[in-house]
Formats: structure tokens, sequence, C-alpha cells
């Protein structure tokens, strides 16, 4: 749970990295800026 956390939205987003909780999709809006 967290920025360390690879397996997290949140790790995904910090680290770039793309998977099962956060998807590579250029069709949904993702609200990754507004969500902290």
């Amino acid at each position: 749970m967290g920025k360390g956390d690879k397996r997290s939205k949140r790790g995904k987003i910090w680290r770039g990295s793309s998977g099962k909780t956060r998807p590579k999709r250029k069709k949904i809006k993702t609200t990754e800026k507004t969500e902290k």
C-alpha cells in the first residue's frame, strides 16, 4: 500500500509501470493527478 508497493495503483503511477491494477488504455480517462 503506497508509493513503494508495485502492486498498487499508486505505486504503479509512481514507478510509471502498468499492469492489472493500472492498465495502459487510451479510451479510459485516468484521474491519476486528482487522486492525491
